[in-house]
């Protein structure tokens, strides 16, 4: 690995009085990240800087679900764009590294890394050299490019189809109701998270159940939300999960059992699923689907949610 500059200090925050450092470079979600620390989501020695005495030249922090947590995910890797790029990359490297020994435990499995970018980044050049800088750093220390994916918003005034009378939606009644459907549609699920949790072996059981306890179990909102889709004889056909996480109104999960797919039922749950958070009075519903999974992101597109962001998400092996 190059050695940094010899002037280069790299150094977590003192304290959350620090905060103003950390943002002297920007990122999409610089806005949440008081709130954050004030919550325990983010704790000052997750949260480095590479300085150049005053001059912040890279910054790089973790995030977790709840206080008290370990670190659940690496959502913040800022450099300075005007350096050349090969000083760039060095800085990059020798922060990531030390930062990483310095949190993550020595022998756990790193965190994955995610960002937002533009939706047009690979036409923008400016923003196509700030994503590909990232993952060139990442990528020399290990880590693969495992998806990109779609953010998308459903915003307040966008209409939303009434219900066509094709599906019965009831709520969830438990756990155990919704893994049972959950377990099917993880078999030859489109999505990478799910394609990744597959391949390590796990059964598909297994791995929704993975899914419920990551996730879903850890919505605070009313269960009452989640809706489970059936044809008027009772037979199920799919689910969907409205939620809000710490930050936004949320579609955090749907799925179609493989016997139903290529009917357009997709349509009618996800409807069901907006309708649920549009009836909260929210002004906009974020969702994300991988940018390979054609139907789902048609679906969204023609219940009117915009195409605002995407993002990608790299993992150490």
């Amino acid at each position: 690995m190059p050695v940094a500059p010899q002037e280069l200090t790299v150094r977590p925050l003192i304290g959350p009085d620090e905060l103003g450092i950390f943002c002297r470079l920007s990122y999409v979600l610089d806005h949440e990240l008081a709130d954050d620390l004030a919550t325990g989501r983010r704790r000052p020695d997750w949260m480095w800087v590479a300085l150049w005495g005053e001059r912040v030249v890279g910054r790089v922090s973790w995030w977790t679900s709840q206080d008290g947590g370990a670190p659940l995910a690496l959502d913040f890797f800022d450099l300075d764009d005007s350096l050349p790029a090969q000083e760039r990359h060095d800085i990059g490297v020798h922060l990531l590294e030390t930062a990483t020994r310095a949190v993550v435990p020595a022998g756990a499995q790193r965190p994955e890394y995610g960002r937002f970018i533009p939706p047009d980044w690979r036409e923008d050049p400016a923003a196509r050299d700030v994503v590909e800088a990232r993952t060139r750093v990442m990528e020399q220390t290990g880590a693969r490019m495992l998806v990109e994916r779609l953010r998308l918003e459903w915003r307040e005034g966008t209409p939303v189809p009434e219900d066509s009378g094709r599906l019965v939606f009831r709520p969830v009644t438990g756990r155990e109701d919704l893994l049972a459907l959950m377990t099917p549609v993880m078999e030859g699920t489109l999505d990478a998270h799910g394609q990744a949790d597959m391949a390590t072996g796990i059964g598909a059981r297994e791995a929704a159940e993975k899914h419920y306890e990551e996730e879903l179990a850890g919505y605070t909102t009313p269960q009452e939300w989640w809706r489970i889709a059936e044809l008027p004889d009772g037979e199920p056909v799919g689910f969907v999960i409205p939620a809000r996480n710490n930050y936004n109104p949320i579609i955090a999960y749907i799925g179609v059992l493989p016997a139903h797919r290529g009917k357009g039922y997709i349509d009618d749950i996800l409807a069901e699923g907006t309708r649920v958070l549009a009836a909260t009075g929210v002004d906009r519903i974020r969702a994300a689907t991988d940018l390979g999974n054609v139907p789902m992101a048609k679906s969204f597109e023609r219940l009117g949610y915009v195409n605002f962001e995407r993002a990608f998400n790299m993992v150490w092996d």
